[in-house]
């Protein structure tokens, strides 16, 4: 397909960044669980830490199938709509988690960047992927930029998420 080949080496680099941020998030988890008197909350990690390594995981999923080899666009860009109606579909539950998270009170920031821009990243990847089913390939740019937002959205949130263990939990 010339329409997804065009678009490799874009997805080459979005994988094998994510690939690589996702090992990273799980050595951060790895040794925060592990520092002396800390309690890590699983509630915590239903709203802060999982959805980063789901947007990581969605990043490489989508490089996926942009690289494999398909004989009709229909069928890959008919995957990306499902992935992101699945990604809409989670982000409210991790909208939900958020709220009846007790053990921290979310901020501004914590709502844009965990709730409301991979809302739109995902809301965002389904309608340009259904544009491409509809046979409109510029639709791919709506994919790409879907992808690369949930990329530095899961930038933002594991920095966010590690510096929070080792600057404010450290000190209380």
């Amino acid at each position: 397909m010339a329409a997804l080949a065009a678009w490799i080496s874009f997805y080459m680099v979005m994988g094998s960044s994510a690939g690589a941020l996702i090992g990273l998030q799980f050595v951060v988890i790895a040794l925060v669980a592990n520092l002396p008197g800390r309690n890590v909350q699983a509630q915590g990690g239903e709203a802060f830490v999982a959805p980063t390594l789901v947007h990581f995981g969605m990043v490489l999923l989508l490089a996926g199938v942009v690289s494999a080899p398909w004989n009709d666009i229909l069928l890959a860009a008919s995957l990306m709509c499902f992935a992101g109606f699945a990604g809409l579909i989670y982000m409210g539950y991790v909208m939900w988690r958020m709220w009846k998270h007790t053990a921290y009170k979310a901020e501004w920031e914590d709502w844009a960047f965990h709730a409301v821009l991979p809302s739109l990243a995902y809301l965002l990847l389904s309608a340009s992927a259904a544009a491409v089913v509809a046979q409109h390939c510029n639709g791919l740019f709506g994919v790409a930029a879907s992808a690369l937002l949930l990329l530095f959205i899961g930038i933002h949130n594991a920095w966010d998420n590690a510096s929070y263990h080792v600057f404010v939990k450290k000190q209380g």
